[in-house]
Formats: C-alpha cells, structure tokens, sequence
C-alpha cells in the first residue's frame, strides 16, 4: 500500500509543478518534433514572409495538438537563403521561407515564376499556381530533396532608386540596380537597358546607403519593413514579377515523421499560405502611402506594353530551363 502511494505521488510530480500561487498546475509535455524555421527579412508585422512563418506556427501547433513545436529564426538567424535551401537538401536546415528566384537555382522549373510582367494580378497567379503547374513544381523540387509545402506571396516588385523614377524603359537604362543572384533577374534588367549587378540580400542595404548600386527591385513591403526608405528616393511601382515566396521542408526531415504528422504539417501549411496570402495583399494595399509619408516619391508606370516588348527575348532565353511544356501551358492561362 505504502509503495502504490509512493508512485503515484511520482505519476503525479511528472505530470504536474507548482505554480506562483503555490497550486499545482499542469506541466507541458515535450513536442515529438521540433521545426526550426528561417527566413532572411525581418520579424515585422507587416513582412510577408514573417507573416507567413507566424500563420504556419500557429496552424500547425494548433493541427498536430502540441504535438509540433515551430520556432521562428528571422533575420538571417540561420544563414542567408541559398545556405538555408542547401541546408535543407542535406536535413541540416528543418524548413525555411525561400524567395522563388533562390529556390530557381536549384530547380529551373520555378524560373517561369520570375518571368517579367507575367502576371496580371494576385488571383491570376494564386490560380496558376494552386493548379497542375503548381503540382509539376512541387513534384520536381522533391527529387532535389525539399518538400514544397506553400506558395506563399510577397506581393508585386517595385523598383526603387536614387537616380529618377521609371515610367518607361528608357529610365532604366544605365542605373545599377542590385538584383538576386539568379540568371532571370539578370537577363530581366539587362533587356531594359539597366546595369543588374548580382548581390546577396544580407549586402544590399549598405551597397545603396555607400552609393555602390543605385537601387534595386524588391516589394514595397519589404521596403518598409527593411527601412530602404531610408536609403532611397524614388519608388516607382513597376509591378515587373509577381514575388512567388515558397513555405519549405527538409524532405529527410519531413520523411522522417510518422503519416499523422505528416497530414498536421501538409494541412497547416495550406491553411497558413491562404492566410498569409491575404494578409500580405491588405499590408500591400496600405504600405505605399505609408512609404510616402516617410519621404519616398511614387510614381505609378502608366503604360507596361513597352516594357513587355524589351523583355521578350526573355523569354526565348529561359524557355528551354523552365520547359515548353510549363511555358506554354503559364503563357495560354495569362492570356
């Protein structure tokens, strides 16, 4: 009798610890998996991809009971985007937010999603991309060891300088934009007559501050939330690439949990790119006046026909990478 009350009153310690007030209250059991998930901006309540790392936390605790734990690294806290993609092919990195045009370098399938001036709008591309050619994406960037779980959004790219604002190409010509390191965003300036020079992300805001670049290409929201308009003058909302962030996982990671974690992760991770996608649309609804007031000059570009007619060759450059198959089938939907 005296050894059965002996271990309950240890089945009891294990379950629970005292509180503050000195009552007993529950104590929370370990998570079966941890994920550590890194992205490169910043943490700020307006950045799309902290907002999508934020919503999947939330889901996916939420779907797996507890059974999940999400710790979020912003701010490069686990490296720079090409270290974190590599990281997960090898099961070192669990799972990251990626820019399309890193995760490209990988696999140049996700190349049709950088084309310039593809998209006309938010719905057109969240329709293509939730479709089959979303479903060849993922399955090709499986066999370079990473799961895709989400296209997540960071909004349309704008271009942001301190030489003159764009309306036409011919504003382009000879300006050095910082642009990412990929073969697309390259070709992309360098057709409108621009100076692209590649550059890491973690470089780029001390490049413009000393006058090394003259600008660069990125989201107005990530613009805010980064404090470039504290380097820069003119933002002209180009609307030039629909910016196509993806919610990714360590395939070795993922392929190591049992089918009901699975299940938890595929289903959250779909829950929180539809949050994230609406949540990023109504901050980049309000940001631009929002940079305006903290001293950029904005300018909308009245007429992009000239734009898509330099970019053409473009085109014909990357259909071979990205595939016909996927071209045609991206190019006869946004018609």
């Amino acid at each position: 009798m005296r050894m059965h009350f002996r271990l309950s009153l240890l089945a009891a310690a294990a379950a629970f610890a005292w509180g503050l007030s000195g009552a007993l209250v529950p104590q929370a059991e370990a998570a079966d998996l941890t994920i550590k998930l890194g992205w490169t901006s910043s943490a700020g309540e307006t950045d799309p991809y902290a907002i999508g790392a934020r919503a999947f936390k939330q889901a996916v605790e939420a779907e797996s009971k507890g059974r999940i734990e999400v710790q979020l690294f912003p701010n490069r806290a686990l490296g720079d985007e090409k270290p974190l993609l590599e990281g997960m092919r090898l099961g070192t990195v669990d799972a990251a937010i990626i820019t399309n045009a890193v995760v490209a370098q990988i696999e140049p399938a996700f190349q049709i999603n950088d084309m310039p001036f593809l998209y006309s709008d938010e719905a057109q591309a969240q329709k293509i991309l939730d479709g089959p050619v979303g479903d060849k994406l993922r399955k090709k960037l499986e066999t370079k060891g990473v799961v895709l779980l989400g296209f997540m959004e960071g909004g349309f790219r704008a271009m942001i300088n301190n030489v003159r604002p764009v309306s036409t190409p011919a504003d382009v010509k000879g300006v050095k934009y910082r642009v990412m390191q990929n073969p697309v965003y390259i070709a992309m300036f360098s057709s409108l007559g621009g100076n692209a020079v590649p550059m890491a992300w973690a470089e780029t805001f001390t490049a413009v501050q000393q006058g090394a670049i003259d600008g660069l290409e990125i989201p107005p929201t990530v613009i805010d939330q980064n404090k470039l308009f504290e380097v820069t003058k003119f933002l002209s909302l180009t609307n030039h690439t629909y910016s196509v962030i993806e919610l990714l996982m360590s395939k070795r990671v993922f392929d190591k949990q049992p089918d009901d974690l699975k299940k938890a992760i595929v289903k959250a991770a779909a829950e929180a790119t539809k949050q994230q996608r609406a949540a990023s649309l109504a901050a980049s609804q309000t940001v631009v006046a929002t940079l305006e007031s903290k001293g950029m000059k904005v300018n909308k570009v009245a007429d992009i026909a000239p734009f898509r007619e330099s970019v053409k060759p473009v085109y014909e450059q990357f259909k071979v990478s990205i595939g016909p198959d996927i071209m045609e089938d991206v190019l006869a939907q946004v018609k």
